[in-house]
């Protein structure tokens, strides 16, 4: 990664602009080298300026942020993160604007939300995006230990997910027949007012039926539940395959990667599928290893399609993960397999 993460702040309102600039150069080495109060500004100076990185507000006059990503990400791709209003008709902009191409977004810096810890995730995620920008253009890989195949029938697959993740899960479930013969329960860091918006668009998207999880739900084939942000998710087997949902605790993410793969591995054993893809950190590890140990299956995603590769890196370097994946090759070896 270069010596200074540099950054152009996209937003309508002057005031919020400063904002995201103070909770950005906190950092030493993040700096916003310019500033745009609209998306036709944002797409030219985003070719003058060369920026590593771009927040992005949605709402905006002249051009809006979604058409702006598009444009951005057709004309000189680059790490968008969108600034978003944690409501229904938010989650749908900033799904619009991850279709785009955005890979991640933060709530408004506004009195709703603690700015302080705002600021402390978006100087997260600028600080890892560009440091995995740069880890893709340098081709460093995690070596993949070897994991001994696993031969019994998988009986429920798990998916867990983050940074770039609605995207990833979006392409993988969208790839599935309408038969596949395992429930599938995917767990992504994202607010409560965020997966039900998501749970219809991929239920428009996809030929499996797919619904946001609630409490005491089935767990059927041909049918794929979205973990409800804010809680947690654990799966359960008695009287029968289900969902069951629970406070969060002292989790660090709700809903927790972890925890859900976790509870797949004590509810079904070694018919428990876990496949981990892009996100920042490292939850979803100790899940895949209890699975592992359950005699299991564990698939990751491979680095060269991940929009950050830390949930991921995570498991492979566990040495539990049976195969190591590019994004758009898992829909197809799932076919094969199950």
């Amino acid at each position: 990664m270069a010596k200074h993460v540099r950054v152009l702040v996209v937003d309508d309102s002057a005031f919020y602009r400063k904002r995201i600039r103070g909770c950005l150069e906190v950092s030493p080495v993040i700096r916003v080298i310019g500033e745009a109060a609209d998306g036709e500004e944002a797409v030219r100076l985003s070719h003058e300026l060369q920026p590593d990185l771009i927040t992005m507000d949605v709402a905006m006059p002249v051009m809006d942020g979604i058409a702006a990503v598009r444009r951005i990400m057709r004309e000189r791709p680059i790490p968008i993160v969108m600034f978003s209003a944690f409501t229904h008709e938010g989650a749908q902009a900033t799904l619009d604007a991850l279709d785009a191409g955005a890979v991640d977004f933060l709530p408004k810096l506004d009195s709703a939300n603690d700015p302080a810890r705002t600021g402390e995730l978006l100087r997260a995620r600028v600080l890892e995006l560009a440091r995995g920008r740069a880890d893709g253009r340098e081709g460093r890989q995690v070596p993949t230990p070897p994991v001994t195949q696993r031969a019994q029938q998988p009986g429920l697959l798990v998916i867990g997910a983050s940074t770039g993740g609605p995207v990833a899960v979006q392409q993988l479930i969208a790839a599935l027949p309408g038969d596949f013969p395992l429930p599938i329960l995917v767990a992504i860091h994202m607010p409560g007012t965020f997966t039900p918006a998501y749970a219809e668009r991929l239920d428009a998207l996809a030929a499996l039926r797919v619904r946001e999880a609630t409490d005491g739900m089935a767990l059927r084939a041909g049918q794929v539940l979205v973990a409800p942000g804010g809680l947690q998710t654990r799966v359960c087997a008695d009287g029968g395959l289900h969902v069951r949902l629970e406070e969060g605790g002292d989790a660090l993410y709700r809903p927790s990667v972890d925890l859900l793969l976790g509870s797949a591995a004590e509810a079904v054993g070694p018919r428990a599928f876990g496949i981990v893809l892009t996100g920042m950190g490292t939850d979803g590890a100790e899940g895949a290893r209890r699975i592992h140990q359950a005699g299991g299956r564990v698939w990751a995603q491979d680095q060269a399609s991940s929009v950050v590769y830390g949930m991921p890196a995570a498991v492979v370097r566990a040495g539990v993960a049976e195969r190591v994946l590019p994004l758009e090759d898992i829909a197809d070896a799932l076919r094969e397999v199950c």
